[in-house]
């Protein structure tokens, strides 16, 4: 009887606790849709409602971002499913073995992972608000997990930004300057990076910290909240084409049952929405595909409006789109999501459970070998996916070879791992080493092509058969450390170590900035029976005579990068050239500028500005294009034009400025778009390729088939086996071939000299989609180069090396293009 009084007086408590809670607009003191909420104003309503409802909300902080700025998630469930969290998720997470009788639906809805897709996040408090109080029955039987802000760093930017410009009262004209940002807009996070292209190469702090978090639960819905176009209506599951063949027909069904039921709802209110349409399931670092590889429903939610459209806008066909607008239709499409979860318990924990079944996937392994710091790079990038993977035995593989694109033989030793379809992320070892994604449709959202063997330049087989692993990998293996130095001696010559990675950079940059003088030999080179080849570097002592504990200080520096030295004791070179001669040459301590703003795209600058700090950590000089005529780059030794669109920005005069630099001794650095900014007759020698267009014969082409016909002309980020000429400095470190993403069909011709990188006749890519009409122009045309100019020099990265910061196996070249280069 005691028992039965204590329910009855916990469960009034609970209805009490529901009727006190305050709704967005009560707490904040403005109806919500009126007012953009700062991100700390949002971390103070989610706190109020951990304490105001301890029994059915938990708030934990998952991480900070790069601007100091918390990740929260909320849990959301009923008080008693609440007291068992910890036991749910235990029991849910044993279906990934084919284990356990999990009885609750698990929903994750993420918000704003575009800063200036501000919308999401203001639904986010009205979502949980009426969780909590009128649609409580969802909760009895579902865990509900919100992001409310993935990217707080772009949503403060934005909602500061539109503050501080906007009309008050609000001005509806889209041409106001409320409805225009700036250069930077709130898009993207602090290095300008697009986190809904992270999830799987986990570049960014605010990736790294979540996956921790999901890979804890696994969630069997996950929502991603964004914006669109201002012009466009709503956008919802299910997906368009194509969608990537490991997606079940659970996961297809199912987004059309929950897209079915938000039409109910949207019909009933007579709004506008599309399905089908633009956002395909097939590039594997999104948050709605990242999801579904890992057994979830994932889904893109767009709501027009974006960064334009402020409070309110006049669209294209004359309605007012109001915030409120945009915030009730998200608030709906994320209850209905639940809703649908709640009615389907059953279901979606037992395909859950067969998703992670055995998988008849046609290659069972993949084996790697190759350079021991990329496989480093590799190892742990996996590990932070719970993906794993060991060493293998001494042997022979048979499979498809990547380095031929045929089948062939890889010679494997306790140095090569291992990678097996045959665990809990099997999927998602699939996809991200699959050679070539199977497309099934050409008309993608993005990428192609993005296989790690190619992207970290090891050599791989894939094999039909389960290849056996002589040893595991853990954090604790000495696998994720490197080697470090052996016992240096006062009375050592000098040291040499290789240089063929970015661990090697990093190395490098350390010791410049500790005033360590470094060489580096242009000439391959043998020494007391080792083999040294072009871009080792050799520190001397004779060199290093000023610094104190000379020794010491770089056997730290050494240690701290799990470097290994090769003590000498002479520089007389049993072959090649002796460290007196002038093809040993001191590496320069650069004093580096990019330009930012303007002609720059932000995504590309960002990817420049992480690498130097966040990757290379070697300072570099921001340089905007508002007083870039006010500075005198002959202060800088290498300034760098990021990718963008520079057509109209290089003027006569600014081009005559930019080559006086270069001839007197500069280092320009151009990416992608920037080289057409700076070609042409009053530019540098580099030269555009175009294909010679032909009459077309035949019946003209319907209209409808226009945009499949551009796709003979178009390259959506696919892969190509380029040669290097491992005699140029921007290629040392690399074998004779290097496989490219490339990311369009731009064309440059060969340079008369300093080709590093080039493309010969055979332009098929390995992996991914390139038209017709687009192979046929890239044939024979730069990758990478070197122009020199007067005392100085133009380096040509016709493909970004740095795209979205995942291509390990190119940022080398642009650490030789900064150090290597002279």
């Amino acid at each position: 009887m005691t028992r039965f009084l204590l329910l009855i007086v916990f469960f009034i408590s609970v209805i009490l606790t529901a009727q006190d809670i305050q709704s967005p607009s009560e707490f904040h003191g403005y109806e919500l849709g009126t007012q953009f909420t700062r991100h700390y104003e949002v971390v103070d309503y989610y706190e109020y409602l951990a304490e105001t409802d301890k029994a059915r909300v938990k708030l934990i902080e998952y991480g900070q971002t790069n601007e100091r700025r918390p990740l929260l998630l909320a849990f959301i469930s009923s008080a008693e499913n609440m007291r068992n969290l910890d036991a749910i998720r235990e029991e849910h997470l044993k279906a990934t073995k084919g284990e356990g009788n999990p009885d609750k639906a698990i929903v994750w809805l993420s918000y704003n992972v575009h800063g200036n897709e501000s919308v999401s996040t203001e639904a986010s408090m009205q979502t949980i608000y009426e969780l909590l109080t009128i649609k409580s029955d969802y909760l009895e039987n579902t865990i509900i997990i919100i992001d409310p802000c993935i990217n707080p760093d772009g949503r403060d930017r934005y909602s500061n930004w539109y503050n501080q410009y906007k009309n008050t009262p609000n001005q509806v004209d889209p041409n106001s300057k409320e409805h225009n940002e700036g250069w930077w807009s709130g898009r993207s996070n602090h290095y300008m990076f697009d986190l809904n292209r992270d999830w799987a190469w986990l570049t960014q702090v605010e990736s790294q910290h979540r996956l921790k978090v999901y890979n804890k639960w696994l969630p069997h819905i996950h929502v991603d909240f964004h914006e669109q176009g201002m012009n466009d209506p709503y956008y919802f599951a299910p997906a368009a084409q194509p969608y990537h063949e490991v997606i079940t027909d659970f996961q297809v069904d199912f987004q059309k049952t929950i897209g079915k039921n938000h039409a109910k709802y949207f019909d009933a209110n007579g709004w506008f929405y599309f399905t089908k349409e633009r956002f395909d399931l097939f590039y594997p670092s999104y948050g709605d595909t990242y999801p579904t590889y890992n057994g979830a429903i994932g889904m893109t939610y767009e709501q027009g409006g974006s960064g334009r459209a402020g409070l309110g806008v006049i669209t294209r066909n004359g309605d007012t789109l109001t915030l409120k607008d945009r915030i009730d239709h998200h608030h709906t499409t994320g209850l209905s999501t639940i809703e649908v979860a709640t009615n389907n318990i059953e279901k979606l924990n037992s395909e859950f459970k067969k998703f992670y079944q055995n998988k008849r996937f046609k290659y069972k392994s993949y084996v790697l070998n190759g350079n021991a710091d990329n496989l480093m790079a590799l190892g742990k990038l996996l590990k932070k996916h719970e993906i794993h993977f060991g060493m293998a035995a001494k042997g022979t593989v048979k499979g498809f070879n990547y380095q031929t694109g045929k089948p062939g033989v890889l010679k494997v030793d306790e140095n090569s791992i291992v990678v097996s379809t045959n665990q809990t992320k099997g999927t998602m070892v699939k996809v991200l080493f699959e050679p070539n994604a199977k497309l099934s449709d050409s008309l993608t959202y993005d990428i192609t092509a993005w296989s790690l063997p190619y992207a970290y330049g090891l050599n791989a087989l894939a094999s039909e058969n389960e290849v056996s692993i002589a040893a595991k990998v853990n954090e604790n293996n000495s696998f994720f450390e490197g080697d470090t130095s052996g016992p240096f001696s006062n009375n050592d010559y000098a040291y040499v170590t290789d240089w063929n990675s970015m661990k090697d950079a990093r190395f490098l940059t350390d010791l410049l900035q500790n005033n360590v003088t470094v060489k580096t030999t242009y000439s391959p080179f043998t020494l007391e029976g080792k083999k040294f080849k072009r871009g080792s570097l050799i520190i001397t002592r004779a060199d290093n005579k000023k610094i104190k504990a000379f020794t010491d200080t770089l056997k730290k520096i050494a240690q701290e990068h799990g470097k290994s030295l090769n003590t000498v004791s002479t520089g007389f070179v049993d072959s090649g050239k002796d460290f007196g001669s002038s093809y040993i040459q001191k590496i320069k301590q650069p004093k580096v500028a990019i330009l930012s703003g303007g002609p720059t795209s932000t995504l590309r600058f960002g990817e420049v500005w992480h690498y130097f700090e966040q990757q290379l950590k070697y300072p570099i000089s921001i340089l905007d294009v508002a007083y870039i005529d006010n500075v005198d780059l002959v202060n800088y030794d290498i300034f760098i034009l990021p990718d963008g669109r520079y057509s109209s920005y290089f003027t006569k005069e600014k081009l005559k400025n930019l080559k006086s630099w270069v001839r007197g001794g500069g280092k320009l650095i151009a990416i992608g778009g920037s080289i057409k900014g700076i070609d042409g007759d009053n530019g540098f020698g580099i030269k555009t390729k175009d294909l010679e267009k032909g009459a077309k014969d035949g019946v003209p082409m319907p209209y409808e088939n226009t945009q499949r016909e551009r796709m003979k002309n178009a390259i959506t980020g696919a892969i190509f086996k380029a040669k290097v000429d491992i005699t140029n400095p921007l290629a040392y470190g690399y074998n004779s071939e290097y496989f490219s993403l490339k990311l369009g069909n731009d064309a440059f011709q060969y340079l008369n000299s300093g080709n590093a990188v080039y493309l010969e006749d055979n332009t098929k890519p390995v992996s991914g989609f390139a038209g017709s009409e687009a192979q046929k122009k890239i044939k024979q045309t730069l990758v990478f180069g070197i122009e020199e100019h007067g005392r100085g020099q133009v380096i040509y990265l016709v493909d970004n090396p740095l795209f979205r910061g995942f291509w390990e196996n190119g940022k080398l070249f642009f650490a030789n293009a900064l150090f290597m280069v002279n």
